[in-house]
């Protein structure tokens, strides 16, 4: 009897703790009303009903008929195998499928939205770059074909046009130039394929230079992005696009980028007439003005783009601007440094005669170009600025050009760096082996003996030297060794 007392406590016990811990489901006894009032009391909520909604969510609901899926495919070529010493039922353990036909579909995502009733989506030239097929989902989840109307790598924009048209909901462009640091900002999109994800952040920064080209100009944001992101819209608190997303740093999904709308507005009319873009084309070579190589050129400033190749047969060429030259404005517009150069002569006309201030020798001066017309193949080289070696000392090893070497290059001076010494002023510079060294101090260099010189006779400055890496020229800045 005392065993069964016990039993029964126990197990009452361990079903009150199942119970308080929501284990076992039992049939609990009738609860009169009035009891089960006292008890979960009605309350009136913390807002009246039209405020329970916060502004982004009633934003996103505004937005969101708007944005859609880019779904695009492309054939590439079926992996081949090489002659292994197994069986051909085990190659697909050693990493690819059987070749079969002569390609595969490759599918990808990414994310447009409306800009106009007509049909018109805009979204990332890289979502749609090389592909065979596009097609939209739309916010009602129904499809339709889309033809690429223009593309635009240069700013990485494309122009789409969907075969429906009826039901398409436009956003409204709004002006990138307005926003500051610190705004709130919503981005809408389908990363991974989760259609139409919205996340909230805010205006990280303007102006990011990120490495994508010459006319780089994002607006940062911490709003999540993810592959699939890209092409989406980015919003202002008012609904209206004031970005495309375009990219994403790898390591956090809360740095993002965006191209600014108003650079889209600008190109929009040519991608939808011409399906390109034509910009005018000056042809040089720039980099950054830094301090070091301000004082080399005996210039009290690093404002403007310094000049470091003149393109033969250009219109620079035939303008007389020169290596060396720092342009400082651009017909009424000031060049405070080598990224407005690109965009100003960009936005130009083909054709169009424009005066450009300069400083050579110390002078201001000026100059007109007459335009011509961008071509990929006459593209400017734009990198950033390199840093020099020397010899000896500064840990380069330089030898004489032969003269089958010369006739081949088209060089009458200039003297090849052979090696770099690892940790050397030369490497700290960023001199790499192959490199030209064709004028120190302005100074054209025709053999070894004439480096010796210059570098024997540096200045506490240091040298600025003219190096030749591949098709490009730059100068750079060779720091005194105290060796």
């Amino acid at each position: 009897m005392a065993v069964r007392i016990l039993a029964a406590l126990l197990g009452g016990a361990l079903v009150g703790s199942l119970l308080a811990w929501g284990f076992v489901r039992t049939r609990s006894p009738e609860v009169p009303a009035l009891a089960r009032a006292a008890v979960f009391p009605a309350t009136p909520p913390a807002v009246p009903d039209a405020e329970i909604h916060s502004p982004f969510a009633l934003l996103a609901q505004h937005a969101a008929p708007g944005v859609v899926n880019v779904h695009t495919s492309r054939t590439v070529a079926r992996p081949t195998f090489p002659d292994l010493p197994f069986p051909p039922s085990f190659r697909g353990y050693f990493g690819a499928p059987e070749p079969e036909g002569p390609g595969v579909t490759v599918p990808s995502l990414g994310s447009g939205f409306v800009i106009s009733s007509d049909g018109l989506v805009l979204t990332n030239n890289h979502v749609v770059a090389g592909v065979d097929r596009v097609r939209v989902v739309l916010s009602d989840g129904s499809e339709s074909e889309a033809e690429i109307v223009g593309q635009d790598p240069k700013t990485d924009l494309a122009l789409l046009r969907v075969a429906r048209t009826e039901g398409l909901k436009p956003l409204p462009l709004g002006d990138s130039d307005e926003i500051l640091p610190g705004d709130w900002v919503v981005a809408i999109g389908n990363p991974f394929g989760l259609d139409h994800t919205v996340t909230v952040g805010i205006v990280s920064a303007k102006n990011r230079d990120i490495g994508h080209g010459p006319f780089d100009d994002y607006i940062q944001t911490d709003a999540a992005m993810n592959p699939g992101n890209s092409g989406g819209p980015l919003l202002n608190m008012r609904g209206e696009v004031i970005g495309i997303n375009a990219a994403i740093n790898p390591e956090a999904n809360t740095i993002g980028f965006a191209v600014p709308i108003n650079v889209a507005k600008e190109i929009l009319p040519e991608l939808r007439e011409r399906g390109r873009v034509t910009r005018g084309w000056l042809g040089v070579g720039v980099q950054p003005l830094t301090s070091e190589i301000a004082e080399a050129l005996g210039l009290d400033s690093t404002h403007g783009a310094l000049v470091s190749q003149v393109n033969p047969g250009s219109p620079a060429e035939a303008a007389g601007i020169r290596r060396g030259d720092v342009i400082v404005a651009f017909g009424h517009e000031e060049i405070g440094d080598l990224r407005a150069l690109p965009r100003a002569v960009s936005t130009t006309k083909v054709g169009e005669e424009v005066e450009l201030d300069l400083i050579r020798d110390g002078k201001r001066q000026t100059v007109a170009a007459r335009m011509g017309e961008q071509q990929p193949e006459a593209e400017a080289p734009h990198r950033p600025a390199a840093a020099a070696g020397g010899v000896g000392r500064y840990g380069l090893e330089v030898r004489e050009l032969l003269p089958e070497e010369r006739a081949r290059r088209g060089l009458r001076e200039g003297v090849l760096v052979s090696g770099v010494e690892p940790g050397g002023t030369a490497e700290r510079a960023g001199l790499r082996r192959g490199d030209l060294i064709l004028e120190a101090d302005r100074n054209p260099i025709a053999g070894i003996p004439d480096l010796a010189s210059a570098l024997g006779s540096a200045g506490d400055a240091g040298t600025l030297l003219l190096v030749q890496r591949g098709d490009a020229t730059v100068f750079v800045m060779l720091e005194r060794s105290r060796g």
